[in-house]
């Protein structure tokens, strides 16, 4: 994080602030960038009540230079070059196991048994309603496969509950609910590294959907074209990064349980409510002098996390169609105003009858699509799909109720589903929506006016600064 700081400082993408309160005022700080468009990052220090030096970084990726930078891309890369080099990387990149060290920055402080305090961290009560404060926005959760070698790492929320407690809550089917499910069924409490301070890349690979028995750790190794460094954890033997600013290693037990929650999620709303969810005791607690919180906090869409998943999980979208074997899938966009998983769109060059419901069940059940999805829309090729008035301009003109939409029930969701009832949040239902030209007529559909997605982008460059 820190290399990562001065190469945004750099740009004139970080501005530093001081002297605000946890209780209120960062949490609507954290909302008001991520709400502006062209919002730099924000680094907060000398927190009331917290020592000078421990600070939290707020809309680290909310614009596009910024997540170029987490990927070492030229900063003036362009949306669609960015979305295209993803792609590739997932194509061709092989992961590089991290190498074992004896130490790091982040053993430049370590407490084990009663000097365990996660309280020394200024953890924001992040929205009005919120349950508690929540160290874990920004976050990533490191657990082992008990059957396997199977290193995860994935972003759950963190509230803390005393010195040396916390809320793990996973939603349902996620891997790390996955790894719990199996040490629960055990009788045994899971093992695992809580990491609130961390690398961009590392939150990244975190909070993106990577395929099952994928070492995040080992990807971001490959990434960078360099294994990771990471120290072994005393008591769960689990990898933790070398130059994290915090990591919390322990146990998550089965067997007890506090109140978790509420907390506003990605959706918009405090739609899980409150539970009795396992609670995580902490064993050690590592920490950088000077540690920085992730602060990555969820808010109504689009925010931080949208800004930079609207690229990569519409890329990931893509790529899966084409892995899936769909022809001709000329894009794929999550846009942000579904949180990159309610409202996805595909475009396609149809070339056979079927192709358009083809891509649009498919996109519903991928990876990047499943998880508590709603409406999907599969438009022609001359449709910009990052444009959502173009997108519903061709579902109010080229599909029809009755002969283009589809459901699908009993689909995968969970408790942060706000539409879904009560005590029935397992499931949710998908609509397919074929908005392109009908095939049996699609040469006698009235041609459209203005330029093709190309031809728009084009124009753009060239005459840009007309909009200025």
């Amino acid at each position: 994080m820190r290399d990562w700081l001065q190469h945004v400082d750099a740009l004139g993408e970080l501005k530093v602030l001081e002297g605000v309160d946890w209780q209120e005022n960062i949490g609507r700080i954290a909302e008001m960038l991520v709400h502006s468009d062209g919002a730099p990052a924000v680094l907060i220090d000398k927190v009331p009540g917290y020592p000078e030096g421990y600070r939290i970084l707020l809309n680290a990726q909310g614009e596009r230079p910024r997540v170029a930078v987490s990927l070492g891309l030229p900063a003036d890369i362009g949306a669609f070059e960015l979305m295209d080099e993803w792609e590739r990387r997932m194509d061709t990149v092989k992961p590089v196991a991290p190498t074992v060290v004896e130490s790091g920055p982040i053993t430049e402080n370590v407490f084990e048994g009663d000097d365990v305090d996660v309280t020394k961290f200024p953890a924001p009560k992040w929205h009005e309603l919120d349950g508690g404060r929540y160290l874990g926005t920004g976050v990533g959760i490191i657990t082992k496969d008990p059957e396997s070698d199977w290193v995860n790492m994935g972003t759950y929320r963190v509230m803390v509950h005393d010195r040396n407690h916390t809320g793990l809550y996973i939603s349902p089917g996620k891997h790390g609910m996955i790894h719990r499910n199996k040490y629960f069924e055990r009788g045994e409490p899971m093992p695992a590294v809580i990491v609130p301070g961390m690398d961009p890349l590392l939150f990244i690979a975190s909070c993106l959907e990577m395929p099952p028995n994928m070492d995040e750790l080992a990807w971001v190794g490959g990434m960078r074209g360099k294994p990771l460094d990471v120290i072994q954890g005393k008591y769960t033997g689990l990898p933790i990064p070398a130059r994290a600013e915090i990591a919390l290693e322990g146990f998550l037990h089965g067997d007890q349980k506090r109140l978790e929650g509420p907390f506003g999620e990605w959706t918009g709303y405090y739609a899980s409510a409150s539970r009795e969810e396992p609670v995580f005791e902490v064993k050690a607690l590592y920490h950088r002098n000077d540690p920085i919180i992730l602060g990555v906090p969820p808010e109504k869409p689009p925010y931080e996390a949208h800004r930079f998943r609207q690229y990569l999980r519409s890329a990931n979208l893509r790529r899966e169609l084409r892995l899936a074997g769909v022809p001709d899938v000329v894009g794929a966009w999550c846009h942000t105003v579904g949180g990159c998983r309610l409202f996805n769109v595909v475009a396609i060059k149809q070339r056979y009858p079927g192709h358009a419901r083809q891509a649009g069940h498919i996109a519903s059940q991928t990876r990047a699509g499943a998880y508590l999805g709603r409406i999907t829309v599969v438009v022609d090729e001359d449709i910009d799909i990052t444009d959502l008035n173009e997108v519903i301009w061709a579902v109010c003109t080229r599909a029809d109720p009755e002969r283009d939409l589809d459901l699908i029930h009993r689909a995968w969701s969970g408790p942060l589903d706000p539409a879904i009832e009560p005590g029935k949040k397992g499931f949710n239902s998908r609509m397919i929506i074929d908005a392109t030209r009908p095939w049996e007529w699609r040469d006698q559909f009235p041609p459209a006016i203005g330029p093709t997605p190309e031809e728009k982008r084009i124009t753009r460059e060239r005459w840009d600064w007309l909009l200025k």
